[in-house]
């Protein structure tokens, strides 16, 4: 999809209020689109809106938990009352959980999966429908993750997730290759944005001191959501199947690719270089 000059097309964010998905859709504006975009903090979404207008954008703008089938039904008759179908769809909304299998409750299991994972599959049910019957092609971004293809035990569910879209993604672009709509699966790695703060977090990341020293971490990576934004554009142009974002995110792909067993052998090393040290007591085989 040449997107160059996006006037006359529509695109649809999803978790646009902050981080990735802001960036994206004011670079997408920048190129003349019309804009569709939604999220769970409305104070973020409206100033994502107002941002937009002041570039030129036609923009609406609605309160929308994409965990939420009806909400997103809904919000979808609110676009196509507007336009027959978008022409750019990226789905980014998603959230961050840490903590190990025996840490973390089921209940978040299930709230993980249905905020990034169903609702991906939401996004795609409401709109890619529309994009097909409209026949004037166009594209699918699904934001995965680097944890998408390199998993760690401090996340198994947030990996989970990121490894099911990545396949969702690679399944969704082989049916949508004869109508002339690209899929591709972004995977950033470490980036700058608020999800590190808002995360769920179980075991050892639960503290709060660890929390604000990987805030710190990924601030001095300073890789902003604004480059991310312009390497999405780079994917889309290309059609890439699976779009790594920043270097680090690159490197495990190559890496897992061609040396899977090293890969598996750093994670279990730093998986155990961040496991707590057992107290005297315990290393001395009993309480005292």
């Amino acid at each position: 999809m040449d997107v160059s000059d996006l006037r006359g097309r529509t695109a649809l964010v999803t978790g646009a209020g902050s981080g990735i998905g802001r960036a994206s859709a004011l670079a997408f504006a920048r190129r003349g689109a019309a804009l569709a975009l939604c999220d769970v903090a409305e104070a973020g979404l409206d100033e994502t809106a107002r941002a937009a207008r002041a570039l030129g954008a036609d923009v609406l703008a609605q309160r929308v938990d994409v965990a939420q089938p009806a909400e997103m039904q809904a919000f979808a008759e609110a676009v196509h009352a507007r336009v027959p179908a978008v022409d750019l769809l990226m789905n980014n909304a998603g959230v961050g959980l840490g903590g190990g299998l025996l840490d973390t409750p089921l209940a978040d299991w299930r709230w993980i999966v249905d905020i990034n994972l169903m609702g991906v599959v939401h996004g795609l049910h409401c709109f890619v429908p529309a994009m097909v019957r409209a026949a004037r092609g166009g594209h699918v971004v699904n934001v995965a993750s680097m944890a998408g293809y390199v998993a760690s035990s401090s996340m198994p569910a947030y990996a989970a997730t990121k490894f099911a879209v990545i396949g969702l993604s690679e399944s969704l672009r082989e049916e949508l290759a004869p109508h002339g709509i690209g899929v591709t699966a972004v995977c950033p790695g470490v980036i700058d944005t608020p999800i590190v703060r808002s995360s769920r977090m179980y075991g050892a990341g639960a503290d709060a001191r660890m929390r604000e020293q990987m805030a710190r971490a990924f601030a001095r990576r300073n890789y902003r959501p604004e480059r991310v934004a312009e390497n999405v554009l780079k994917a889309i142009a290309r059609n890439r199947a699976v779009a790594p974002i920043s270097p680090e995110a690159w490197t495990f792909y190559y890496l897992k690719r061609f040396a899977p067993g090293f890969v598996r052998w750093l994670g279990g090393a730093m998986a155990r270089r961040a496991r707590p040290a057992p107290d005297v007591a315990t290393r001395a085989g009993g309480s005292g």
